[in-house]
């Protein structure tokens, strides 16, 4: 952990100490006592900066103790033992802070609020949700305490109360929380949809569009709704408008589209499609589509030169690959030695390299998720551009 950062929370124990001394620097009966404090106060100091974070947090509790009323210095410290994962010496500092009886109305809110991330760390998922909703019901720190409640509510996959409290924060603080109801009726309708309860999930991705008209992964489950019930011309429809939306998730909509294009007979529509997503899409995905579908209706010879045109202008592992894949059946003697020894090391390329990264904290991933694994933000896990991958 940074130095710098539990400097930071250890500040109050700083002011303290400063107040003390201020006070107490005219009575010469306590200059030995404000000379312990001060020295003791720079002693932790040097440790942290020194990276002795265990010896610097023992001064820093033993500063803590000389005087009851630092409930700032004790607020600090248990986020500080959290934070180092030391969750039980957090709880235990928060209880103690919670049960004096001495303590101020706004102060006990604060200290609850920091007990219930010490029960979230802690697992104690149930016991942090009551205590948060206890706060949200006292209208004390109802904002912070709703954002904990959604998360519990996320993990728990319990998308009703997640979208009830997260339109709860939206009319407390004014900040729009569209984007994310959308994804949590979008998680109702995948649900419905596994089930088979198709006129549930369409409801919900109706909700969903309330929310976030353009919303990507509500158009593509409408696509996969559509196709479940071999409405395939819906599901074109509703895969081509989610490309619209935003085209980097190209990707994830082109196996489910091509298969309704199939189903539905559009194939001259499929080709069309993606001659224009080429245009718009610099990754190597609809490329190899197109060049799998010039193999059917133009033949080997044209797919082939179709794919080594593309690669020339969007170098590719995975389209080098599809080309020593398109061209190896009828190599022969040490040429095909040589390709298939290049197809092995291109498939062990493509093997070790993330297809996907998140935009807010940098999680690589191999497959898509619509919550980031990592940070837990909505949307924002994306294909990686680059050689070695899309």
């Amino acid at each position: 952990m940074n130095p710098l950062y539990l400097l930071f929370l250890l500040l109050p124990v700083a002011a303290f100490s400063g107040w003390y001394v201020a006070r107490r620097s005219s009575a010469r009966t306590s200059g030995e006592r404000v000379s312990e404090l001060s020295s003791s106060y720079f002693r932790g100091l040097n440790y942290l900066l020194n990276e002795q974070q265990d010896k610097a947090i023992e001064v820093f509790v033993r500063l803590a103790e000389v005087n009851r009323d630092t409930v700032e210095t004790h607020l600090a410290l248990g986020n500080l033992f959290r934070r180092r994962g030391e969750v039980d010496r957090a709880i235990r500092l928060h209880q103690n802070l919670v049960a004096r009886p001495d303590l101020s109305d706004a102060m006990k809110t604060v200290a609850l609020l920091e007990l219930g991330e010490d029960y979230m760390r802690a697992g104690l998922l149930d016991r942090a949700e009551t205590l948060f909703s206890d706060l949200v019901a006292m209208k004390a720190h109802a904002p912070s305490a709703l954002k904990h409640l959604i998360a519990i509510y996320q993990h728990e996959r319990d998308w009703g109360k997640a979208i009830a409290h997260a339109e709860r924060f939206e009319e407390m603080t004014g900040e729009s929380q569209a984007p994310v109801i959308a994804q949590f009726w979008c998680e109702l309708a995948a649900e419905a949809r596994n089930q088979r309860r198709y006129d549930d999930a369409s409801g919900h991705l109706v909700r969903a569009f309330e929310r976030e008209p353009r919303s990507v992964r509500a158009s593509m489950l409408m696509g996969l709704v559509a196709a479940d019930q071999e409405h395939y011309a819906d599901a074109v429809a509703a895969f081509e408008a989610a490309a619209e939306y935003d085209v980097d998730f190209v990707p994830e909509i082109l196996p489910p589209l091509l298969d309704a294009y199939a189903k539905s007979q559009q194939m001259q529509r499929a080709e069309q499609f993606l001659s224009h997503i080429i245009e718009r899409y610099q990754g190597i995905s609809p490329v190899l589509a197109l060049t799998k579908l010039y193999a059917r209706t133009h033949g080997e010879p044209s797919a082939i030169e179709f794919l080594t045109r593309q690669l020339r202008q969007r170098p590719s592992v995975r389209g080098l690959m599809a080309l020593i894949n398109a061209t190896l059946y009828k190599a022969t003697g040490e040429a095909r030695e040589n390709l298939l020894i290049l197809q092995d090391l291109t498939r062990k390329l493509v093997e070790g390299q993330a297809m996907y990264r998140c935009s807010r904290c940098g999680f690589g991933a191999k497959a898509h998720h619509w919550q980031c694994p990592s940070c837990k933000s909505w949307g924002s896990v994306r294909p990686i551009h680059g050689v070695a991958n899309e």
